[in-house]
């Protein structure tokens, strides 16, 4: 399907300046073939800010721009092609005729490093494939191997198979105790965006909910594909939220059993979720499998049957929000 753009572009927001000084000055060649040269780490650097790339289209059928967010490890190449090589949610939602902001959060891909830890407190955590096969649910725990040959993945999965090698390239390093800048970064986003719809994933679940929170009536709706935490919010926002009509729609996968942390999480956003509903808020929980769409891994963007839930959400976008 085509359609016509108007403008694609990029920008970053967020963030802020911090000086560093007394660090030691160090010589290095940085230029293939190039001279050694000298290296000073101090100086005024700009920090803690995200990327922005959005495409907006000539005429969108939708009136709110739909925000892309990504997981924890990722950046927003989660919602461009799959790791297998067929079209991802970004150009899906803009066949569907949403305007798109697909985003690299606070330290990851284009948004950039800060200097560690003179600015970022810690070293940054990198997933291994091994991890990745534990908490993504591409197959049994004991199922992992080197050889994509020797792995063993769920009877009924969608997850791409032949594409787990790839997928893992995607990966990139992310730190811990990131939870305010990022939050600041992503609230900014809202702001200069104005009225919009967040699609969110894993880690930027709890984002999503919290930038409803924290913009009341400007985030339209949430949706959020297996989300790892709940918004931190006191009754009073809670009830608020609820008032201003945001509309909330998680989404599960299969194959959970044996995944302690899975289960903790479903249950952290599930009374999040309560709570929402008891005050007379708008949320619907889609549990992939009870709905007949088994074998979805963490990643019902891209999995092989990610164009029906693109669908399925773009859908449910077009019929409940105002």
């Amino acid at each position: 399907m085509t359609f016509s753009v108007r403008a694609i572009g990029g920008f970053h927001l967020g963030g802020r300046m911090v000086e560093l000084s007394g660090l030691p000055v160090r010589t290095a060649r940085i230029t293939q073939g190039g001279p050694p040269i000298e290296i000073d780490p101090n100086g005024r650097f700009a920090v803690e800010q995200m990327y922005v790339q959005y495409t907006l289209l000539s005429a969108p059928s939708f009136p709110y721009p739909v925000l892309m967010w990504h997981g924890g490890g990722q950046t927003g190449v989660t919602w461009e092609d799959t790791p297998d090589g067929r079209p991802g949610w970004q150009q899906r939602f803009l066949e569907a005729g949403f305007d798109v902001y697909c985003s690299d959060a606070v330290e990851r891909g284009r948004a950039s490093w800060a200097k560690y830890p003179e600015v970022f407190e810690g070293e940054p955590i990198f997933r291994s494939q091994q991890d990745a096969w534990r908490m993504f649910r591409f197959g049994p725990l004991d199922g992992f191997a080197t050889r994509h040959e020797d792995r063993t993945y769920f009877a009924n999965t969608e997850w791409p198979t032949y594409a787990t090698d790839q997928y893992q390239k995607q990966v990139v390093a992310r730190w811990a105790g990131h939870d305010a800048i990022t939050q600041k970064a992503y609230d900014e986003l809202v702001a200069k965006v104005g009225p919009c719809v967040i699609v969110s994933h894993s880690q930027s679940g709890a984002f999503s909910f919290q930038a409803a929170v924290n913009n009341p009536g400007m985030v339209r709706a949430v949706v959020s594909l297996e989300p790892s935490g709940p918004a931190l919010a006191d009754d009073a926002q809670v009830q608020t939220l609820s008032d201003a009509g945001t509309r909330h729609v998680v989404i599960w996968g299969d194959n959970f059993e044996g995944h302690e942390r899975w289960a903790l999480f479903r249950r952290l956003v599930a009374d999040y979720g309560a709570r929402i509903s008891a005050a007379g808020g708008h949320w619907v929980n889609w549990d992939l499998p009870q709905m007949g769409i088994a074998g979805n891994s963490h990643f019902p963007m891209m999995d092989r049957n990610s164009d029906l839930v693109a669908n399925l959400v773009q859908h449910w976008i077009k019929d409940n929000v105002q």
